[in-house]
């Protein structure tokens, strides 16, 4: 009997080794075999900045935020964003670790990457100027014509012909039937007249016949003489002026003018490293408002961005001028040594390898971009 007890005692303990506490099971009851653990979704910081982040119909839309979804598809998290007024509150909440990363049109910058780490690029792009409809070469010379100061030459010229002309009628009426006629109905050929004498020289068949007339001719011709090298004087003094001072066509003719883009951007940045001063606003809605308020000359800022806003809501209240320049890049902008650095690139290089980061460029910028 005290055999079979030993026995039993053996077996009952190593029973108890094989099989897990209690504890144990109520823990691995809490997570299902077969259920694996779901990553946390990511949350990232963006900016209002159409077509690249918007919002439409309430629902957050544009480039950036439909790669942003494509990237974390591909790497089998769910993502989340959070619209902040600016990129330095973009950048605070990557720095506070309120949010993984941030994504928008956010340029690739040596003075960016000294505080953040960014994915390969997702976007190229470049600053561009936008200037008001009816600025540049074209809208120069027409503005130069409308100036009152040439529109009082014309009227001034007009008024010494048709004072010429109606006093040419008033010495030669009687003499010679192209004169012979009353006041009202001879203004216009006295007109016409006193030009033509200007311009050509005169008529060989309407010379003047009274002594007078014969005199006030030749004053007339010499005087014309001056009026005209004023008058030609006048137009190219208004039209310089107007060139010089009046035309934007590159970041050259900016200087001396109202000029404005966003605080903390890349556009600021070169800017300032071309000593053209500038306004600094918080956003880029301020910006555009006072723009449509006729209170800039001129915008500088991304060039993709700038074209949707012309293209949207901003259409025939502006133009882009010159070319593109200061090439750069956007990315998506991580903490220093965050770990999806990396996953975020894999996961880039696969969207482009199977063309969907094509088919979402190609649905917000077109076949030409």
């Amino acid at each position: 009997m005290r055999y079979l007890a030993t026995v039993w005692l053996v077996l009952f303990m190593v029973l108890a080794l094989l099989h897990p506490a209690p504890a144990t099971a109520q823990q691995g009851a809490a997570a299902p075999e077969g259920a694996p653990d779901r990553p946390a979704p990511l949350v990232m910081a963006t900016v209002e900045r159409p077509p690249f982040s918007m919002r439409q119909g309430g629902e957050l839309t544009g480039f950036s935020i439909d790669l942003m979804r494509a990237i974390a598809g591909e790497i089998g998290r769910e993502v989340s964003f959070r619209m902040q007024p600016s990129f330095p509150a973009m950048f605070e909440a990557i720095h506070s670790g309120a949010v993984d990363g941030a994504v928008a049109n956010i340029s690739i910058t040596a003075e960016r990457e000294k505080v953040l780490d960014f994915t390969q690029p997702i976007f190229d792009a470049g600053l561009q100027i936008m200037v008001p409809a009816g600025e540049g070469a074209a809208g120069s010379i027409l503005g130069a014509l409308l100036r009152w100061e040439l529109a009082a030459s014309i009227g001034i010229a007009f008024l010494f012909l048709l004072a010429g002309g109606m006093l040419m009628w008033w010495f030669e009426r009687g003499r010679q039937e192209y004169f012979d006629r009353p006041a009202r109905e001879a203004l216009f050929p006295a007109f016409w007249w006193a030009l033509n004498l200007v311009v050509n020289g005169g008529f060989e068949e309407r010379v003047a016949r009274s002594w007078a007339g014969r005199v006030f001719s030749v004053f007339l011709v010499v005087a014309s003489l001056f009026v005209v090298s004023f008058f030609v004087a006048r137009i190219t003094t208004v039209m310089t002026v107007q060139a010089i001072s009046g035309t934007i066509e590159s970041v050259s003719d900016l200087e001396g003018k109202r000029v404005a883009t966003t605080e903390g951007s890349t556009a600021s940045a070169y800017l300032a490293q071309r000593g053209i001063a500038h306004q600094r606003m918080a956003d880029l809605e301020g910006v555009l408002a006072a723009f449509e308020a006729g209170e800039l000359d001129a915008v500088v800022f991304d060039s993709p961005i700038l074209a949707w806003y012309l293209q949207s809501e901003g259409a025939g209240k502006g133009h882009l001028v010159g070319t593109v320049f200061r090439r750069e890049s956007y990315g998506i902008a991580l903490d220093q040594g965050s770990p999806l650095d990396e996953e975020f690139n894999r996961a880039l290089l696969v969207l482009r390898e199977n063309g969907t980061y094509e088919r979402i460029r190609r649905k917000w910028f077109g076949p030409g971009q």
